[in-house]
């Protein structure tokens, strides 16, 4: 079976945003010049950002393609799940890091109750429970286990 369309004008963005993610990756790459970094907030806000879009990239494939191939639909749903696990551990390491301010260092907990008033830095934590909505329509909390939803700080 062949696609449609060429490989190299298949999914332009898709390929676009792995291709940054590589370069990422090698930049992080420890060197003589360039000792390596720890992680730092701003850094994992925007990793949570691209896997909350993969998130949602992989609940829409899922669901379009359970249909009429039903064993690859359930293997996009398992992978959705595991993806939704490896957001909430980026989520909880972002809370874990010392914040870079004394204001964000105040408000950097994750108050679910003060999101739609909160400070900048709990964008993060709006986009995760946004997130894990859609991942509690889908899923058990069986499926779940032993991760959580919830803020850890």
């Amino acid at each position: 079976m062949t696609s449609r369309t060429p490989p190299d004008d298949a999914h332009p963005y898709l390929r676009a945003a792995s291709a940054g993610i590589r370069h990422h990756t090698r930049a992080l790459t420890p060197s003589d010049a360039h000792p390596p970094r720890p992680a730092d907030r701003l850094h994992l806000d925007v990793l949570h950002t691209h896997l909350t879009s993969l998130h949602q990239l992989l609940d829409r494939l899922a669901d379009t393609t359970r249909p009429p191939h039903p064993g690859a639909g359930r293997h996009l749903a398992t992978a959705h799940t595991l993806l939704w696990q490896a957001t909430s551990e980026v989520h909880s390491a972002f809370h874990l890091l010392p914040s870079n301010t004394a204001a964000e260092a105040e408000t950097g907990a994750c108050h679910p109750e003060r999101l739609p008033e909160g400070p900048p830095v709990l964008t993060i934590c709006q986009r995760h429970l946004a997130a894990g909505h859609s991942i509690r329509r889908k899923t058990t909390p069986t499926d779940l286990r032993p991760h959580t939803t919830t803020c850890v700080r």
